[in-house]
């Protein structure tokens, strides 16, 4: 770790973190806060995803749907109009949409294999994107003179790594640029995900290997023909199985920095109460 101790927290004239957790456990919150404070900046690797890597993708598919109109086709055709995506910090929602559910097509489904190119673009597009952190690290530094820099990391960051491998390579590289912060939730919160994902099924990035098993376990368990699977009961019946799966994977991600509880996260009001449990989780450590 860049910090072996709260000491060395507290002295660093740089301090660089990097959260991880489940999407709606305060990742993206506190990472606001710490940029708002005017010392941090605020590295959000979806929104790499989306702007960077996969722009182009998420663009080129609105553009396929535009051509079906013909009004839009022939505005399109004489670049009379510009189709783009306009991705913020807290507005993912061209990414998500891009990626797709898949099953029935009348429901908005995709064919199950172009989902799983979806899903691979988006594993290539996070590993690019965490790759950065390191440039986007100094580049805070050298371009605009903030002393501190945080991650805000995409929730299936222990997908596209091995967190078991001590030699992985993608988390040895960001070890050495920041404090690897696991925010971890109680089962509690694991409800409250599941509750809040039921009223609105987003798509999300899984490993190939989970996804496959998942596809030909729902069709085991509710005879549905592939075609016709519903898009957002499959991605539903999917999300609570991926917290499991997930769990194990981000505490052995953990081993190699710190563990700070969601409730903690929830209650951080300014950049020096997050700084403090920093080093409070080092301490305990």
């Amino acid at each position: 770790m860049i910090y072996e101790t709260a000491q060395d927290w507290r002295a660093a004239p740089h301090k660089r973190v990097m959260l991880f957790g489940m999407s709606g456990l305060g990742k993206t919150h506190v990472s606001t806060l710490l940029r708002d404070s005017g010392d941090w900046f605020h590295y959000s690797v979806d929104y790499r995803i989306g702007t960077r890597y996969m722009g182009e993708h998420i663009a080129d598919n609105a553009k396929a749907h535009a051509m079906k109109v013909p009004f839009l086709r022939d505005l399109l055709m004489s670049d009379s109009i510009f189709i783009g995506s306009n991705i913020t910090f807290h507005n993912l929602a061209p990414l998500s949409t891009y990626l797709g559910k898949p099953g029935d097509p009348d429901k908005g489904g995709l064919p199950f294999e172009d989902y799983m190119v979806r899903q691979e673009q988006h594993r290539a597009a996070e590993i690019a994107a965490m790759r950065d952190t390191a440039h986007f690290a100094e580049r805070s530094v050298r371009l605009y003179g903030y002393p501190h820099f945080v991650c805000d990391t995409s929730g299936s960051i222990c997908e596209i790594t091995d967190p078991a491998d001590p030699d992985d390579p993608l988390l040895a590289e960001i070890a050495e640029t920041a404090l690897l912060v696991w925010i971890k939730g109680d089962e509690a919160h694991t409800e409250e995900l599941i509750r809040r994902f039921d009223r609105a099924p987003k798509p999300m990035y899984y490993q190939p290997a989970f996804l496959h098993d998942a596809w030909a376990a729902y069709f085991e368990e509710t005879g549905d023909a592939p075609d016709r699977v519903d898009p957002d009961a499959f991605v539903r019946w999917t999300y609570a199985k991926a917290l499991a799966h997930r769990r194990p994977r981000y505490e052995a991600l953990a081993r190699r920095g710190v563990t700070v509880t969601a409730d903690a996260v929830a209650a951080v009001r300014t950049a020096a109460d997050f700084e403090e449990l920093i080093a409070a989780a080092l301490e305990a450590r």
